[in-house]
């Protein structure tokens, strides 16, 4: 096994507070693509931008536009969870993990087994009725033609943060405090650009700062240890 890889699993091995923080490229093993690799989202062509499409006013002025592009490029019904989530979801069985944080919005960490998870984003699995407050499941939202409506005609929209939308601050302050009373931080699979989630390492207060992401990220000098892999085949190898 890689000499990095070793450490981490002695680390691992002799924690007993772990949190995760995770971005996109947690669930790119599991085909969901990220937003800044080349094949990402904010790399493909539309008649707008996907960070104007995905924003709180383009989703008010222009629902249908909204609903073409997240239907067809923000869903993924069909994906399963792949060893970093399986990895993650063994960890928490054995009590070493306390909560996984993260930014996706998929739920894979869910369908493996993890039941702490704070979702910084929220999830596509939630969808609720802006006149009613109805909840709907995903199944409902991509099989719905145009802009899924309620059975009260009121329009349903995705529990997402979408741009210029704030985050939950219960969801925040519960990731801050995970992350300051950890003993080991593991962040992986996010290039740390995106605000006020990545600001959320800051709290941490330990020696055993991990890093795992292909890319490099402006945070690698204050992480202990950093690993440039494929978060999957990392975190698969060290827990068995």
């Amino acid at each position: 096994m890689d000499e990095k890889w070793q450490q981490l699993k002695e680390w691992i091995d002799g924690s007993g507070n772990i949190v995760f923080f995770g971005g996109a490229g947690v669930s790119t093993e599991s085909g969901i693509p990220d937003f800044r690799s080349v094949d990402g989202l904010y790399n493909q062509q539309y008649k707008y931008p996907p960070e104007t499409i995905i924003s709180h006013s383009f989703y008010m002025r222009y629902p249908e536009e909204f609903y073409r592009f997240y239907k067809d490029r923000m869903l993924f019904a069909g994906a399963a969870p792949n060893e970093a989530h399986k990895a993650l979801a063994r960890l928490e069985d054995r009590g070493k993990l306390k909560a996984v944080i993260t930014q996706n919005i998929d739920g894979l960490h869910q369908m493996a087994g993890s039941r702490e998870v704070l979702e910084l984003h929220g999830s596509v699995h939630r969808n609720y009725c802006t006149r009613c407050g109805q909840f709907y499941d995903l199944d409902y939202i991509a099989a719905s033609q145009g802009v899924p409506r309620c059975s009260c005609g009121g329009v349903i929209k995705p529990d997402v943060v979408l741009y210029e939308e704030g985050l939950d601050n219960r969801t925040l302050q519960k990731a801050v405090d995970y992350i300051r009373h950890a003993d080991m931080l593991i962040i992986g699979g996010t290039s740390l650009v995106v605000y006020p989630a990545a600001g959320l390492i800051d709290y941490y207060r330990g020696n055993k700062l991990v890093l795992i992401n292909k890319a490099a990220t402006s945070r690698d000098s204050q992480a202990d240890l950093v690993i440039s892999h494929r978060i999957g085949e990392v975190l698969g190898a060290v827990v068995d």
